[in-house]
């Protein structure tokens, strides 16, 4: 697994992309009319602000105001802060076919390699 993912200018933004899956799909819901650096730049903004990206307490937070926080996590904070909770609300279901597919990708590359 690599150690960053290079979609922004950030380092701690590139590596929380890398280690966290949860942080991964919010970069890419984020990814709508904004530049990918600001994108995924937003799941380090939001773990900063709410203090994890843990899917329970997202579902739980009021993530509008977090949105809304100057710099703007994006540019229609509420729209996306709904968004973002409603990824955290369904994401048990998501994370975990995540982690199957990565579970067979990994299978298959051992199966190809002979091993």
């Amino acid at each position: 697994m690599p150690e960053r993912l290079f979609f922004t200018d950030d380092d701690a933004a590139n590596e929380l992309l890398a280690r966290d899956p949860m942080a991964l799909l919010i970069g890419f819901l984020l990814d709508q009319q904004v530049t990918v650096q600001k994108a995924f730049s937003g799941p380090l903004a939001i773990r900063e602000r709410v203090g994890t990206l843990d899917a329970g307490a997202l579902a739980a937070t009021d993530l509008e105001p977090v949105f809304r926080e100057r710099p703007a996590i994006h540019r229609f904070p509420a729209a996306m802060a709904a968004r973002v909770q409603e990824l955290a609300a369904d994401s048990p279901e998501a994370l975990a076919e995540y982690q199957a597919a990565k579970r067979a990708y990994k299978r298959s590359l051992r199966d190809a390699a002979g091993r």
